[in-house]
């Protein structure tokens, strides 16, 4: 489709948007509300309706819902599968990101399935698109413009002071008032947002947007008396394609075969021809020289808030990493768009010094700024006061979902606003509440995380955060929560149901005919020719053991059983992987188990926590020497300490307490 019939088509579709948006404003109370259109508002809003609640979104600008207000990216180690995760509860960014994909890559492609990251370049137009004609053509569904001034509140039980329910809210501007007794509030960066650039400051959650009602935060403080915090984040230049001299940056391409997102979908939108490279490119000293020279002009940099620890600023990395060369990624907005986002290069400083900075660098020698960057700092709400459905603990009715509840990312955010919409839904609906275990989801992990710990800073997803993480992995995520989201939850189409027992029945199947197919290693070897099996093993070895090695795959299985196994050659990716990470999954079953019993063993209080020879990230090295925790126990409680944390510690205290055994034994005989 050509440029200009691209453009006509959006604006016959936003034209409609309006259309609908007044139409629908009639209704007058609705059994879910929620406040806000981004990542976390659209899969909130979408999961409510698919409960069979009668829903409402409440959003600023109707054109902007599915907004990619920051990177035009989705997925990523960790990321990826939480995308994964709400696709297979029938959410909307897997697909959203199918259709609107440029650049597809799996990330971590040298490590195990396990921790790989599904990642994407997002068309910026084309994903909104997507977003908007899904919401504004669901059943149960209404989508309507505003701004909520102050919610409706009454005493949950008298004899509880303290204790509010919602009862609707209070439009902004005169639109009087909307009753309902569940609301979900997914402000985003909006709630009390603050805009920074250089020395300026405006209020506002997005460039070009206002913030929320000031009404509305004072409530959550004053009135309902939650603990509130205060985040920041930022967000880079965007600079003109056409002035990048791409001859001085390394190209990197996308997969040759892309990889989709949704487990409904076979292949992507975008064709393998069709997908655009994105370019890397490296900071100079010139960089540091002009950070250090801003920082007099630069007021966002020295607030008392804290910023993203994953995702910092060029500021931040320049005065943590004096000296240090830093990766600038050069990503590609759209088909059509002719901006590039320079991942890498978040900063705050007065437009003029933006530019000079840019310009240090090599390929952006003669760059353009089409839009400067700037930061943001916004309010958010301690999640530790939620219920793990994401109900507020001391307001019936009341949810929360992204970064409100001092998450960063839009993966983070949409798995947040899916699991509250289910949640806000069934109870409108006089059905229980739900909530997801650490151990079936990274959904799980994340809301464990932020409800049981808390937050000091903007929380990311890892694959590190998750200790199940070899069970929890991007290809099975269909397998572990389509069938509950359907028979338990009521959030998954029956088609999608459908599916997902379908694959199910045939990898069960497959598996049982591999075990079933029991040879020698001598056998084997005859029937699949060389590989490393060893000569000396002398009992029979199944088809699945088999699959296991390293040079092995089920299409070589399958053409030396055709009978057996060429029924199940669509599922050959997922059997490797599921024969390969049985085991594994066994041990760190056992594992867990362990480590519940050895809550209380003592930790050495000369540990050096920075020089442990284990998988412990810096974040959590630096928590471990600061608190010191007495035993294993104590470490977990510690805020920011994931289990995964925890049992790299077991295994090494462990192993020093053996080997100090062994010494001693020595010693003794000697």
């Amino acid at each position: 489709m050509s440029l200009a019939r691209r453009l006509l088509v959006r604006q016959h579709f936003l034209s409609d948007c309006f259309v609908r948006a007044a139409s629908n404003a009639a209704r007058l109370k609705y059994d879910v509300v929620v406040v806000g259109g981004g990542h976390a508002g659209t899969e909130a809003a979408a999961a409510a309706a698919r409960t069979g609640a009668e829903t409402l979104l409440i959003t600023q600008k109707i054109q902007t819902i599915g907004a990619l207000s920051c990177n035009p990216s989705l997925g990523g180690v960790g990321k990826g599968q939480l995308v994964r995760e709400v696709d297979a509860l029938d959410g909307l960014m897997g697909r959203a990101g199918d259709r609107a994909g440029i650049h597809f890559s799996i990330l971590n492609r040298s490590k195990g399935p396990a921790v790989w990251g599904p990642r994407a370049q997002i068309d910026r137009g084309c994903y909104r698109e997507f977003i908007q004609s899904e919401l504004l053509n669901m059943p149960r569904l209404t989508v309507i413009e505003g701004s909520v001034e102050d919610l409706l509140l009454s005493a949950a039980d008298p004899e509880q002071p303290g204790k509010h329910k919602v009862t609707g809210f209070l439009s902004a501007n005169g639109g009087g008032e909307i009753l309902s007794g569940s609301i979900i509030l997914t402000t985003g960066t909006f709630l009390s947002g603050s805009l920074f650039m250089g020395q300026t400051t405006s209020p506002g959650g997005r460039m070009g947007d206002p913030p929320s009602c000031a009404g509305l935060s004072h409530c959550l403080r004053e009135v309902l008396g939650l603990k509130v915090g205060r985040l920041r984040t930022g967000t880079p230049p965007r600079l003109v394609k056409d002035t990048v001299d791409f001859s001085l940056t390394e190209l990197h391409l996308p997969d040759s075969k892309p990889v989709p997102f949704s487990f409904v979908n076979k292949h992507t939108q975008c064709k393998p021809e069709e997908q655009l490279p994105c370019h890397l490119t490296y900071t100079t000293p010139g960089v540091d020289k002009v950070v250090r020279e801003s920082l007099n002009v630069n007021s966002h940099i020295h607030q008392d808030t804290r910023g993203p620890r994953y995702c910092p600023s060029i500021e931040s990395r320049v005065l943590r990493f004096p000296g240090r060369q830093h990766q600038v990624w050069l990503e590609p907005e759209g088909l059509t768009s002719d901006l590039v986002y320079p991942q890498g290069l978040s900063m705050t400083m007065p437009p003029e010094l933006q530019l000079r900075l840019l310009r240090e660098i090599p390929a952006l020698r003669r760059v353009e700024i089409r839009m400067a960057g700037y930061g943001v700092q916004y309010d958010f709400v301690c999640p530790t006061q939620l219920f793990p459905w994401l109900q507020m603990k001391n307001v019936q009715g009341l949810f929360l979902a992204g970064q409100i509840n001092g998450t960063t990312g839009y993966e983070e955010a949409a798995a947040q606003g899916l699991w509250a919409g289910v949640n806000a839904g069934r109870i409108a609906l006089s059905l229980p509440p739900m909530s997801l275990s650490r151990t079936e989801s990274y959904i799980g992990v994340l809301i464990d995380d932020l409800v049981g710990r808390g937050v000091t800073e903007p929380y990311r997803m890892f694959t590190s955060r998750a200790e199940f993480r070899t069970a929890l992995r991007p290809d099975n995520a269909d397998l572990r929560l389509t069938p509950r989201g359907f028979e338990e939850v009521g959030c998954v189409s029956w088609q999608r149901y459908q599916e997902a027992v379908r694959v199910s029945r045939g990898l069960g199947e497959a598996l049982s005919a591999l075990q079933s197919i029991t040879l020698s290693s001598f056998q084997w070897r005859e029937k699949l020719g060389h590989f490393s099996i060893s000569e000396t093993k002398s009992t029979l070895i199944s088809g699945k053991e088999v699959l296991q090695y390293k040079d092995v795959s089920f299409d070589l299985l399958a053409s030396a059983f055709p009978d057996i196994l060429s029924p199940y050659l669509e599922f050959s990716e997922r059997l490797k992987i599921e024969a390969v990470y049985q085991p594994h999954c066994e041990k760190q079953r056992q594992e867990m188990e362990r480590m519940r019993k050895e809550e209380s063993l003592a930790l050495p209080q000369d540990i050096d926590y920075f020089s442990l020879p284990v998988s412990l990230s810096d974040e959590v090295r630096e928590i471990l020497d600061r608190a010191r925790p007495s035993t294993l126990g104590a470490a977990t409680r510690l805020p920011g300490i994931t289990p995964a944390a925890i049992i790299h510690l077991l295994r090494f205290v462990t192993k020093r307490l053996h080997n100090s055994a062994l010494c001693k034994s020595v010693y003794f005989v000697i």
